[in-house]
């Protein structure tokens, strides 16, 4: 039953992708009412695969890659829905659909078979661990994806090119940016502390020698940095959209990291 309600899922975010790929040209008064039902119902079959997979293999934590792309997928569904209630501009849409569909693409189709079977997986420290983290890494998506649509905006109104896209106000997509950001950080932050305790209490200190520890700590810093930037130097458009994307890579080459980390790795037990 998973499968079958990831598969719906994937429906549901189509419909969210057709509309932000239709919003780009004009507004469409009908698909606009039917969005928000469509991606809550999806966020809403997501859950419960997400909910029956975690009871059928009596864990807590994803247990695969594909199931922790599946977990993030929809917390970058649910962090683009929280700042689309307070904006209403679907225009970040237009990349973060795409982009949950093809994380969520591989557990509707690829199986949810376990990859590795580890009793941390069965602790709620694990659970409050990985979501932290995730929705962290949402975070810095949708400002990754805010700072692209002010480059491309900003572009647009230097060179005065014909308005073929409605694009919300640089002033709008910049706050969008800044507040994933300071939103985020402190998710990610608390996700690092759990991750901590959990690493000193089952693992050991050997745990902090993984280069994907090194690595999350990084992505932490560069998360602090780029609030910096723009809490002290007072940083925005260009400037903030170049560091927003600095930190998106940092964050790719963390997650890249699972592959590789000894206590990480989602390809073996």
């Amino acid at each position: 039953m998973p499968l079958l309600w990831s598969r719906v899922a994937l429906v549901f975010y189509g419909v969210g992708v057709v509309y932000a790929l239709l919003s780009l040209g004009r507004k469409h008064e009908l698909i606009q009412r039917l969005l928000a039902p469509a991606v809550l119902m999806g966020a809403a079959f997501h859950f419960v695969a997400l909910a029956e997979t975690a009871m059928l293999q009596g864990v807590v934590a994803p247990a695969s890659a594909h199931q922790a792309e599946s977990m993030l997928a929809f917390l970058i569904v649910i962090f683009f829905l929280a700042f689309w209630s307070k904006y209403k501009t679907t225009m970040p849409g237009a990349i973060v659909f795409p982009v949950a569909l093809l994380l969520l693409l591989p557990s509707a189709f690829g199986g949810m078979a376990p990859e590795f079977s580890s009793p941390l997986l069965r602790t709620a420290w694990i659970a409050v661990h990985v979501t932290l983290i995730f929705l962290g890494y949402a975070a810095l998506l949708l400002s990754f994806v805010a700072s692209l649509l002010y480059l491309v905006q900003e572009r647009r109104l230097k060179s005065k090119s014909p308005k073929l896209w409605r694009m919300p106000p640089l002033e709008v997509i910049d706050e969008i940016s800044y507040r994933s950001l300071l939103i985020g950080f402190p998710f990610m932050t608390l996700g690092l502390i759990a991750g901590a305790v959990v690493a000193q209490v089952y693992v050991g200190a050997e745990f902090f020698d993984d280069p994907k520890i090194i690595l999350s700590l990084v992505l932490w810093a560069v998360y602090l940095a780029l609030l910096f930037s723009r809490w002290s130097a007072g940083w925005r458009g260009r400037k903030a959209a170049f560091l927003a994307t600095f930190g998106f890579l940092a964050a790719l080459s963390t997650w890249a990291a699972n592959y590789f980390s000894q206590t990480h790795r989602f390809l073996g037990p």
